[in-house]
């Protein structure tokens, strides 16, 4: 088997290159879909608010649903295997020539046919979408809704995954980790949130900052002691944006 080289992902293992098992035909529905819908005059307002190199077809996200639900249900497009669904994932991400194919990849991933397969061995999948798409809208919902609903699952195997990307070197990888269990409320690890946290506090970059008041101010509507305690220790360590957003609502 032919494993992808650029997936060398600290922590996971690298998914198999599936080629040509992928539903290009699931792929090329979607894409048709997304062009036949496309509104050139906000796909540039799009694209300018985004601050993205990637053209966007123009499709509001509500609109996006809609338009994805009937091909994504459609016994006609089932997928059968995991294989195919990471590589079809992959085709329509890798592939994306508009922003929204990329918001449609997301969606597969969700899908509830493929929920059994939002497990540990799709974190390297994720690991690549997170490191090519690399910038919050497509960053952040990977992060809550896809590795942290696996972490919750599987925290043993997950959390030494997490705590990996949030040392190594790449910015959007760390910001994931951070931002992990933004949704998890009380089934929050603190230890695992401090040690995310801990070695980006000099980070300098706007992403990084901003995600870990995020994630301290999500978990301040659950232990508002626990992060008033933890903001207080930092001190000057923290930065002044991440206090902030920490302490916004406390």
């Amino acid at each position: 088997m032919a494993f992808i080289v650029s997936m060398s992902v600290p922590g996971v293992r690298p998914f198999r290159d599936a080629g040509p098992v992928a539903r290009h035909d699931l792929v090329a529905e979607i894409r048709r879909r997304l062009a036949a819908a496309g509104n050139p005059e906000r796909a540039r307002a799009q694209q300018a608010y985004m601050k993205s190199a990637m053209p966007f077809h123009g499709i509001s996200a509500p609109e996006l649903r809609v338009l994805l639900r009937p091909v994504l249900d459609d016994p006609a497009y089932r997928i059968e295997g995991r294989r195919e669904w990471e590589a079809t994932v992959r085709e329509l991400w890798d592939g994306a020539t508009h922003r929204e194919e990329r918001y449609a990849a997301i969606a597969l991933t969700e899908h509830r046919a493929y929920r059994p397969w939002q497990d540990p061995e799709a974190l390297a999948l994720y690991a690549h979408m997170v490191r090519t798409g690399a910038w919050w809208d497509l960053v952040d919902v990977i992060a809550s809704d896809r590795v942290g609903l696996i972490l919750l699952c599987a925290p043993d195997e997950v959390a030494p995954v997490v705590q990996q990307w949030a040392r190594g070197d790449d910015l959007w990888l760390r910001r994931t980790a951070i931002l992990s269990q933004i949704k998890a409320r009380a089934r929050t690890d603190t230890t695992l949130l401090r040690e995310c946290i801990e070695p980006n506090l000099a980070d300098p970059s706007f992403w990084i900052r901003k995600a870990i008041g995020w994630a301290l101010r999500s978990y301040a509507r659950t232990d508002p002691d626990w992060v008033r305690a933890e903001v207080d220790r930092w001190g000057e360590g923290l930065s002044g944006l991440s206090r902030r957003e920490a302490l916004k609502h406390l």
